[in-house]
């Protein structure tokens, strides 16, 4: 059998997505329940269900599979739940508390109560070694051997699963952190060991120290996990590559994904964000907001011009990670978020969230929290018997139990406390959009609204009324878009150089940093036989500033005899887009040299619709409270006709996708594959 398919996969809160491609762009999609004890359990029943939908054994799917690209959760739940391995540092003597004094500062500086965040590492892990480097890397203290074994055996007996290293300076000189792994890995071959020169070898000691004990800490779960399903895949006939999709939006080899562990922090939503950028490139829009709703949070991206907007510094959990990542906005709001009464009597939703198991009450699972799954069906927005295609069959009076109880205790009626539920995760939604656009200085009017994700649908057109944007789409493959877009992607290694601060900007230096990062990232995908494209950029800011911005650098003329003044002058160009304004009497500096090195692959082809006579016409009527009790059409969304359109109000329906349209609303199909809606404006 040929190779034909390529499997993109998804670990979502709920469920585990699967979308497998054929060599034309078709697509068929599985969802399988998510297996919080071991992820590769949910992947394979979800390769299982596919594979059964095309009428084929697991192994035979295997086996004609050319690509897989997988999405997993796996590290950052083990950093949010603080579930990572024992980790144990080794630092320049004097600064073992660099990761627990931070920045000094506190997240709400005005709340004297708050404790101070848990460090990955505590204290008597975090070992001293005698050494010193100037951070113009010459030797001030040379690596002293008796210092380092003593730590090493301290280590070693204290049983840590994986060692950080992060000497002062080191980003200027790795000699003495490449010298103490060396003696970690011969003295503990088991353990995970990682330096702060092959993680992030940047100025801003706190940044790239945490960065690094965050990529030890997950390092070892990651490491575990994904050799266990690889081992697994194999097995079950697999026999090409598996790819990990990364923070960055880029895709990875397993042994770069374990190497770099911490940048499968974003994994699951930068398959979201991968989506969008592809269907902005198909045509949807340049200016595209990625919505993505599943069962327990909400990530919010921003696509402008047709590229991701990306961020320097994430927090997941306590966890500081400066890895060049995608910005986005995560709410603990999604369909299995609970209804509940604050402390102040006040109705509320989330960041609680019934999570898998047990799930909303509706799943039937023991789940008994009324929740935002609950409350659409209460409303009538779902039809309890074609959930997952009528793989499971919802419970509408577990459902209405739950809800009664919550609007017994508000003394409103059943479906007033299920419209409650419906519009207060709405505006808690409309609100992360806000976060991700206004306060970044984008107008969310300017965009098109792209909602994904199994819940989305039920949602987005009263997020973006609320907003005021007058456009979204929604893919019929919506609930299953973000491993579509893991098939949208290619491979991808960024890398950085930090440079002296002072004075004008060295062009040795500058030229000698991308020489080598060049180096290092055709090495790192030497094993890719396909086109191998760099790209060139620039961390830059002005000398009084504290923070600096990306400058592109691909088209800048590098022979130039005024490059000094070229590179100044982007900057300049680059800050007066940002924020209005240049002070080009000031002082540039460069602080990080960047560069990504993209191994394209082939990406999907576009698998349009036939349909373009038959008008699909309603399959049936449906009862559901909009401001009060009304029948409704509802359409299939494999029936409609491309250009065809459906006014609201109205539900329009797959296996895994449904859509509320309100009234005024009215959505016209793409023949590509995307409802388009015109939003009635909100009353």
């Amino acid at each position: 059998m040929t190779d034909s398919y390529t499997i993109g996969i998804d670990v979502g809160g709920t469920f585990t997505d699967i979308v497998v491609a054929d060599a034309a762009g078709a697509t068929i999609i599985a969802k399988a329940p998510t297996t919080p004890a071991d992820q590769s359990d949910g992947v394979l029943d979800g390769i299982a269900l596919a594979a059964k939908r095309l009428g084929l054994s697991t192994a035979s799917l295997l086996q004609a599979t050319s690509r897989i690209v997988h999405g997993t959760t796996a590290g950052t739940n083990a950093l949010l739940e603080a579930k990572t391995a024992p980790v144990g540092l080794l630092t320049t003597e004097g600064h073992r508390d660099v990761i627990e004094m931070r920045e000094g500062l506190k997240p709400e500086r005005y709340n004297l109560r708050m404790a101070p965040p848990a460090p990955l590492v505590p204290r008597h892990l975090r070992l001293a070694v005698r050494e010193r480097m100037r951070a113009d890397g010459t030797v001030e203290t040379p690596l002293d051997a008796v210092s380092l074994k003593n730590t090493i055996d301290r280590l070693a007996q204290s049983g840590v699963q994986a060692v950080a290293i992060c000497f002062l300076h080191s980003w200027c000189n790795p000699a003495h952190e490449q010298q103490a792994a060396d003696a970690v890995r011969a003295a503990m071959p088991d353990v995970y060991v990682t330096t702060s020169f092959d993680v992030l070898p940047q100025i801003k000691e706190f940044e790239r120290f945490s960065t690094t004990v965050a990529n030890a800490a997950v390092g070892p779960v990651i490491r575990h996990y994904l050799g266990r399903l690889q081992t697994r895949l194999r097995a079950a006939g697999f026999g090409a590559e598996l790819l990990v999709i990364l923070s960055h939006g880029g895709v990875a080899s397993v042994d770069e994904a374990t190497r770099l562990a911490a940048g499968t922090a974003l994994s699951g939503p930068a398959g979201g964000v991968a989506a969008a950028v592809a269907l902005s490139r198909a045509g949807l829009a340049e200016n595209v907001i990625g919505f993505d709703m599943g069962g327990t949070s909400t990530d919010i991206a921003v696509v402008r011009d047709g590229r991701p907007l990306l961020a320097g510094d994430k927090a997941v959990g306590t966890a500081r990670i400066a890895l060049q990542s995608l910005d986005i906005v995560t709410l603990g709001a999604g369909g299995g978020s609970i209804g509940k009464l604050d402390r102040t009597g006040l109705l509320a939703v989330g960041p609680e969230s019934a999570g898998a198991v047990p799930g909303p009450a509706c799943y039937g699972q023991g789940g008994t929290a009324p929740t935002v799954t609950d409350a659409n069906l209460v409303l009538g927005y779902l039809d309890p018997a074609n959930f997952l295609g009528g793989q499971t069959r919802l419970d509408l009076d577990a459902a209405t139990a739950a809800v009664t109880r919550l609007a017994e205790q508000l003394g409103v009626s059943v479906a007033e406390a299920a419209g409650g539920i419906h519009r207060l995760v709405n505006s808690r939604m409309a609100d992360g959009v806000r976060v991700a656009t206004v306060r970044r200085g984008v107008d969310p009017r300017r965009f098109i609204l792209l909602a994904f994700g199994g819940a989305a649908g039920l949602h987005v057109t009263a997020v973006a009324a609320e907003l005021g944007m007058a456009r979204v789409a929604v893919p019929e493959t919506a609930s299953v878009l973000s491993a579509w877009g893991m098939l949208n992607t290619d491979l991808r290694v960024e890398l950085s150089r930090s440079l002296g601060q002072s004075g004008a900007i060295d062009i040795g230096a500058l030229t000698d940093a991308f020489s080598a990062m060049e180096q290092e990232g055709r090495a790192r995908l030497a094993w890719f036989e396909g086109n191998v494209v760099l790209h060139r950029s620039a961390d830059m800011r002005y000398g009084e500033q504290v923070f600096e911005i990306a400058v592109p650098l691909d088209d800048i003329e590098w022979s130039a005899s005024d490059l000094p003044v070229r590179l100044a002058e982007r900057f300049h160009a680059a800050h007066e887009a940002l924020y209005t304004y240049a002070l080009r009497d000031q002082e540039v500096v460069l602080v990080n040299a960047r560069l990504s090195a993209v191994g394209r692959l082939r990406p999907l082809p576009s698998a349009l619709r036939g349909n373009m006579e038959a008008r699909a016409v309603p399959k049936a009527q449906r009862r559901v409270f909009l401001g009060g009790w009304r029948s409704v059409p509802v359409f299939a969304f494999g029936e409609l006709a491309g250009d065809q359109v459906v006014p609201g109000p109205a539900v329009v329906e797959s296996d895994t996708t449904t859509v509320l349209l309100r009234p005024g609303d009215q959505a016209r199909f793409d023949r590509r594959g995307w409802l388009d809606i015109a939003v009635a404006p909100a009353h």
